[in-house]
């Protein structure tokens, strides 16, 4: 077959189960690269906590330099004992996703064909939605710091910043992507009676946001009151925008409902294609499971598919999807998350078999 096209791919296999996942989601796009007629090139770093250790940095000073020039980012992992987690985040996975722009964090909760939800009686049909998450500022600002430390008059402070020109354009990317689907909806995450400015802000872009976009269904609640309803009727819900910190609460959540944590699969979006996206599985590197074989590659393999589809390859992503509903209808190749008996290799087999089928 002629290939049509190479992308060229930075691979960050990262920490823990990161390093066990990744080869797999790599496994099945060189499988459904040969299918569809293109070619991918791994550039591969170990950018890690173990290098952390070794020279005092999660990745070289010019790393985001080294990446920028790639079509996208597949990354594994970050964070394992002995470093600190802000280190580890702060180092890596947080540095990428802003100064790459990586401003909407798309995450896909689905129920798969052969997953049971823990919610009893709830079908594929009633979870199916997607939380986008405002991913460079809001609660996760680096503004703040602390004084007076060990004293009893220490003080830790940190500032939540929302501009108007974040928060106009992740509303404009959820607005836009429920227009793709077929119920039309958004639903807002808020907290505005309890925090006093920067949530009523964020419920005034969403009214205008609303505005500019009239076929669009919306909805809006209060974030506590929400993860309730994630759980009692998650069929109530289709596209669903939040802050950082909500969206981060929310699209873990999200997963869970839908069966398990281990297959669910995220985006670090660049919406404009001035820097590349990156593309990393939602379940951080277990480190409890990590080197035993066993961790679930779904949600790997599922994000994969995402980034193959924002590439521009939509029947491979789409074979993917297929082919990962088909390995999770037996036992003999779920994961016991899943509440099956194989282990990472043959959940990864059961994929690539389905796809060369």
């Amino acid at each position: 077959m002629t290939i049509s096209k190479t992308y060229t791919i930075a691979s960050i296999p990262g920490d823990g189960i990161g390093r066990e996942v990744i080869p797999a989601g790599q496994r099945v796009i060189e499988t459904v690269a040969q299918k569809r007629g293109f070619a991918v090139k791994w550039d591969t770093y170990d950018w890690s906590c173990e290098r952390y250790a070794q020279t005092g940095r999660m990745m070289p000073e010019d790393g985001i330099e080294q990446v920028k020039g790639s079509d996208a980012i597949y990354l594994g992992a970050v964070g394992y004992p002995g470093v600190p987690d802000h280190v580890s985040l702060w180092g890596l996975l947080i540095p990428l996703r802003r100064e790459l722009d990586q401003y909407a964090n798309v995450r896909p909760v689905r129920l798969l064909k052969g997953v049971q939800s823990p919610l009893a009686g709830r079908s594929a049909e009633d979870i199916d939605f997607v939380v986008v998450r405002e991913n460079v500022e809001g609660e996760y600002s680096e503004i703040g710091g602390r004084i007076y430390e060990g004293t009893e008059r220490e003080m830790a402070m940190q500032e939540a910043v929302f501009t108007r020109k974040g928060v106009d354009r992740i509303m404009e990317y959820a607005f836009e992507l429920a227009k793709t689907r077929k119920r039309g909806h958004v639903t807002s995450a808020t907290k505005s009676n309890g925090i006093v400015h920067t949530m009523p802000f964020w419920d005034e872009r969403f009214a205008a946001a609303s505005e500019r976009h009239p076929g669009i269904e919306t909805a809006q609640f209060h974030i506590d009151i929400l993860t309730a309803h994630f759980v009692l009727h998650p069929d109530w819900f289709d596209v669903v925008v939040g802050s950082n910190l909500f969206g981060d609460i929310l699209s873990d959540l999200g997963p869970a409902v839908a069966g398990s944590i281990g297959i669910a699969p995220s985006a670090n979006i660049n919406p404009e294609g001035v820097y590349p996206s990156m593309f990393e599985p939602v379940h951080g590197s277990a480190p409890d499971i990590a080197g035993k074989g066993i961790a679930n590659p779904v949600a790997a393999i599922w994000t994969a598919a995402m980034m193959l589809e924002h590439l521009g390859e939509a029947e491979a992503a789409a074979d993917i999807e297929r082919a990962i509903e088909h390995s999770l209808a037996s036992e003999e190749t779920r994961t016991a998350d899943l509440g099956g008996r194989a282990n990472t290799e043959e959940a990864t087999n059961a994929v690539v078999d389905a796809l060369s089928a």
